[in-house]
């Protein structure tokens, strides 16, 4: 079974910065796409960035220059830089990795079960 672990959210004043992670962990065979989603109260799950194996990103236009997406394929870590934090940043944020677990399978999404990131005075 894959599980994804999120750490690294917290309360943070508007301006400041938090880094999340996610790990993956379990028995699979390889990780393609990763990606940071997150949810405001009362609206939809959004993407906020995504990193494709290679290394090519991908970021909502609304944390373009502030967000910065990376992973390390060794250690099968996705994790996301968040600086000049605005209140409209507030969100539970979510990762999501695409695992292939199994040559006769495809691969699939897994999620991890989120963190809380609040921008607050």
């Amino acid at each position: 079974q894959v599980q994804l672990v999120e750490s690294g959210g917290g309360l943070v004043q508007p301006g400041g910065s938090l880094r999340l992670s996610c790990a993956a962990s379990g028995r699979f065979i390889s990780t393609n796409a990763m990606g940071w989603y997150r949810q405001a109260p009362g609206k939809q799950r959004e993407l906020v960035a995504d990193i494709t194996s290679g290394g090519s990103t991908n970021y909502a236009d609304s944390v373009k220059g502030r967000f910065t997406i990376s992973r390390d394929n060794a250690k099968n870590t996705v994790d996301l830089q968040m600086n000049r934090l605005k209140p409209e940043d507030t969100a539970v944020y979510y990762c999501k990795i695409d695992v292939r677990t199994s040559w006769e399978l495809n691969p699939k999404d897994y999620w991890g079960q989120g963190t809380q990131v609040t921008v607050s005075s």
